[in-house]
């Protein structure tokens, strides 16, 4: 099944597609899962807002919001990001938009898998399991 990449609301041309999509499924692979239907779809501070209201009840920005569909070992679910955040923390935090972007995508594959960053302890081992996948990109790209 595909992981496919989408615009909502903003112009955005990711490149190394096809790269970021054999991580993507060994990410899954490693953690003993499939792959199903994983759509991200990158769009705006506004529509990443009006989604966290509708959905979460939250009335703030943020640069992710996962939508979880897995079905036992098979990941499916849709990955929002807000290019609008995925820009200012890559300025507060001194690193290039894309390294903060494909950290971003991590983080919401993780999530899929069923790891969650809801204290300090899960926050730990996802921030661990980011860095560990984010250093196996750099081997395909």
């Amino acid at each position: 099944m595909p992981i496919c990449f989408f615009n909502e609301g903003i112009e955005y041309n990711l490149k190394e597609k096809n790269r970021l999509k054999r991580w993507i499924r060994g990410v899954i692979e490693k953690e003993k899962m499939q792959i199903g239907q994983v759509n991200i779809i990158f769009t705006t501070n506004n529509k990443i807002l009006q989604i966290n209201k509708e959905y979460l009840s939250h009335d703030y920005y943020t640069d992710i919001i996962t939508f979880n569909y897995c079905d036992k070992e098979i990941v499916n679910g849709d990955i929002y990001i807000s290019l609008d955040t995925v820009r200012n923390n890559s300025a507060y935090y001194g690193v290039k938009m894309i390294e903060e972007l494909y950290r971003v995508i991590i983080h919401g594959i993780l999530h899929l898998i069923g790891y969650n960053d809801q204290n300090k302890g899960e926050s730990v081992i996802m921030r661990e399991k980011e860095t560990y996948y984010l250093e196996r990109l750099k081997n395909l790209l």
